[in-house]
């Protein structure tokens, strides 16, 4: 018989002779992503909590054109000299008119009334908690600072106090005693340092932003909370191409995530009117795998 190589051709279906050299070495390796996306933010910032439905659609939908990487801001050092004249806010207690109207605006539960009885001194140690995670356990920042958001804004807990971020590192299957013990070093100060210089060198001076850069250090800058559409055509611009979005995962899938999901993250994730909400969460979900909660006056849904 002869040693040459017979081979079925793919594209043409006729068999024959092979005229491929005997062995090859092949990469596997998918192409890197070209892009980054950078999210400038702080635990603290209302702004960023209501973008969340639209942000994790985008990320959802066009992740696979950037890396994302999420920077803390420093909205809040502590109260001394602080002073936010555009939103009113000289004191701890002008804030929780301004974050009620965020939370009617965007429709994500937002209370508020913890700046008035137990106010924050300063968002700076649950950004030290997330800069920790981020170093320690990649991969588990986003979870923390999601669970952070739901604590301060749903659940009116004071996200500054270290019981209460020990409690939320706890739920993510870390020490959370360790790492908030970590994130009082002055190592984790550091790291938030570094934030704030880089936030700077992007010329950030408000949150949210988002900066989706090329290869080539070329970026668009988007401030404020804004329509998906905005993002998408800003990644177009950085692409030079039409973008084509991957398909949403399932609602399903979705739940895995451990966190609540309010209506409103459901509207903009999968294209429903408020309305319809409840039929589609009963239609894509199996009765036992969830229960339905109603906080400050909206609809929300949680793994069981």
């Amino acid at each position: 018989m002869s040693n040459d190589s017979m081979v079925c051709d793919l594209e043409t279906g006729v068999c024959g002779i092979s005229d491929d050299e005997e062995m090859q070495i092949i990469d596997l390796k998918k192409e890197e992503k070209k892009s980054t996306l950078y999210y400038v933010t702080d635990p603290i910032c209302s702004h960023c909590w209501a973008l969340e439905p639209v942000l994790n659609r985008f990320i959802e939908e066009y992740g696979h054109y950037f890396n994302v990487e999420i920077k803390m801001g420093g909205l809040l050092a502590s109260w001394q000299g602080f002073s936010d004249g555009a939103n009113g806010i000289q004191k701890p207690s002008d804030v929780a008119e301004h974050w009620r109207e965020v939370g009617v605006y965007s429709r994500m539960p937002i209370d508020g009334s913890l700046w008035v009885d137990h106010p924050i001194q300063s968002s700076y140690p649950p950004s030290r908690v997330f800069k920790v995670i981020q170093r320690e356990y990649p991969g588990k920042e986003q979870a923390f600072l999601r669970r952070a958001r739901e604590a301060v804004f749903v659940f009116n807990q004071n996200i500054a106090e270290d019981e209460v971020l020990v409690a939320i590192v706890d739920q993510l299957g870390l020490n959370g005693k360790e790492i908030v013990d970590a994130a009082a070093q002055q190592s984790a100060q550091d790291l938030l340092e570094e934030d704030f210089e880089m936030t700077a060198r992007l010329g950030v001076r408000g949150f949210p932003s988002i900066i989706i850069v090329n290869k080539e250090e070329q970026g668009i800058k988007v401030t404020g909370a804004r329509p998906l559409e905005t993002y998408v055509q800003a990644l177009q611009q950085i692409l030079g191409e039409t973008p084509k979005p991957k398909k949403i995962t399932t609602l399903t899938d979705k739940m895995k995530e451990g966190n609540l999901l309010f209506s409103k993250e459901i509207e903009v994730l999968y294209d429903i009117e408020k309305a319809n909400v409840k039929k589609y969460v009963q239609s894509q979900l199996q009765e036992d795998t969830y229960h339905v909660r109603h906080i400050l006056d909206e609809m929300a849904i949680q793994r069981v």
